[in-house]
């Protein structure tokens, strides 16, 4: 399997003191680099009966159609509030210093569907857990949620399996 680590930069202090940052552009920079991340996805998924890969916005999106593309299958935004120009569901979710909101469309996913979520990373699991509850609300299944970068130590891995959800993740860091 793809090992994603080597090729991921780690800036420290950003964006404040503590936090060990882990930049995913030097993996995307690199041409065959992204191509054997896309593919790792692609391969981990290839024998899945899903109908759609769910991409959280922004980086999610980098990864998302991509695959979508290679399985053959739709690909479904989920932006930012005030981001997507039809009618949409919403949910909040918590960050470290307020709350925020990802939208749906409101007619993106039809029930029994079953989707793949992505991201780039799993922090506190938040994102991924609002992004989750939106395909429900739908009436679709996520069959699983998938990122590059597993980030244990914050706890949103261990939050979303807790919440019934699977993962999947290419490589781990500790610490922030």
């Amino acid at each position: 399997m793809f090992d994603p680590k080597p090729f991921i930069r780690t800036v420290p202090d950003w964006p404040k003191p503590g936090v060990q940052f882990r930049d995913i552009t030097t993996l995307l920079a690199d041409k065959k680099v992204f191509r054997q991340l896309i593919d790792a996805f692609v391969h981990q998924y290839i024998e899945v009966d899903f109908d759609a890969v769910v991409g959280i916005d922004a980086r999610g999106f980098i990864l998302g159609a991509p695959i979508a593309y290679e399985l053959n299958k739709a690909f479904i935004p989920v932006r930012k509030k005030g981001k997507l120009p039809f009618a949409t569901l919403e949910e909040s979710y918590e960050l470290e210093y307020g709350q925020a909101e990802v939208q749906i469309h409101a007619d993106a996913l039809s029930a029994g569907q079953k989707v793949l979520v992505i991201d780039d990373l799993i922090a506190t699991g938040g994102t991924l857990q609002a992004t989750c509850r939106l395909v429900e609300r739908l009436g679709a299944e996520v069959l699983e949620c998938a990122a590059i970068v597993d980030l244990p130590d914050l706890g949103g891995s261990q939050a979303l399996i807790e919440a019934g959800y699977r993962i999947f993740s290419l490589s781990s860091f500790e610490g922030e």
